[in-house]
């Protein structure tokens, strides 16, 4: 009797074992979250004007120390040493880019190779996933007033933005390029002006899709040792790249201000004591209230989606 029981506890886990269903072949295990034009405009006026070392001091007392610093080695292209104009701040539309697994083919004319130049930089159809193109450039639709790119490209000496496609965007109210290697046409980046923050030893020089692929857009990437999640606030200037996960940004935003008015108020009081011309950084600032002691929200970043 007992070896029919036994039998019988042996064959039920036999069978539970063999109705589990196969786990999935592939999946993406980071939700990512879509918010809206007016959910990206209200988050990003709490940060207009606030500086990214601010932002780092925020983040240390919410609880994120260093976590979501970028390496230093992520730099501005260029500097405006009197107004600033290379500090940005807003919200990630990210970019993954890998390595081609071919080669550019070989060329009868250079007509030719204009013609598969102008293909894009997608994997070859068969590679691609069901459905409209993951890797195709319908990131660009996404670019709106307030957004930055955020590269992950992990091609070899190989861009994805230069002088040309960056402006066309910056004309549509993209802020700014942030990667570890995005944007070639140095010069004229520079000349006009466009944001681009990279680490400047990876530079890259070619864009050629023969070397790299778009692998996905607006979802999970990882650019100077940072997770950047689409809907991320990102916020640069010469003190480094910082980035807010969405779920905190509001509470961030809210120390950083009274961060940033003290210390403009009390630097302003050190001009005065000194007897130097107040510049327009320490003026139309008030005397912000002591600082609130509304209890830091404990909630890990994972368990809010939207404020």
């Amino acid at each position: 009797m007992k070896r029919i029981v036994l039998f019988g506890i042996a064959a039920a886990m036999a069978w539970g074992q063999a109705a589990a269903p196969a786990p999935p072949f592939s999946r993406e295990n980071l939700k990512v979250h879509q918010y809206t034009t007016d959910e990206d405009a209200r988050i990003l006026k709490l940060y207009e004007g606030i500086r990214t070392i601010d932002i780092i001091d925020a983040l240390d007392v919410v609880g994120l120390p260093e976590i979501t610093l970028m390496d230093r080695n992520i730099m501005p292209m260029w500097r405006d040493e009197q107004k600033f104009a290379h500090r940005i701040q807003g919200v990630a539309v990210t970019l993954r880019v890998v390595p081609a697994q071919v080669s550019s083919p070989k060329f009868a004319s250079h007509a030719a190779e204009r013609t598969w130049e102008a293909g894009g930089w997608a994997p070859p159809a068969e590679m691609q996933v069901e459905g409209p193109p993951r890797a195709a450039n319908g990131y660009s639709a996404f670019v709106h007033e307030g957004t930055i790119l955020v590269v992950d490209n992990q091609a070899r000496d190989n861009g994805i933005f230069g002088s040309n496609n960056s402006l066309a965007m910056v004309g549509r109210g993209l802020r700014g390029i942030v990667g570890n290697q995005a944007c070639r046409d140095n010069d004229e980046m520079i000349l006009t002006r466009i944001p681009c923050y990279q680490d400047p030893l990876q530079a890259p020089r070619g864009i050629n899709q023969g070397r790299m692929w778009i692998e996905s857009y607006n979802q999970p990437v990882t650019v100077g040792h940072v997770l950047v999640m689409p809907g991320d606030i990102i916020a640069a200037d010469t003190d480094g790249v910082a980035v807010v996960p969405r779920a905190k940004a509001e509470q961030v935003a809210k120390i950083a201000r009274w961060i940033y008015e003290d210390d403009e108020i009390k630097r302003g009081k050190i001009y005065d004591t000194i007897n130097r011309p107040r510049d327009w950084t320490v003026q139309g600032h008030t005397t912000p209230p002591p600082a609130t002691d509304t209890p830091i929200d404990p909630n890990p970043v994972w368990n809010k989606l939207k404020q």
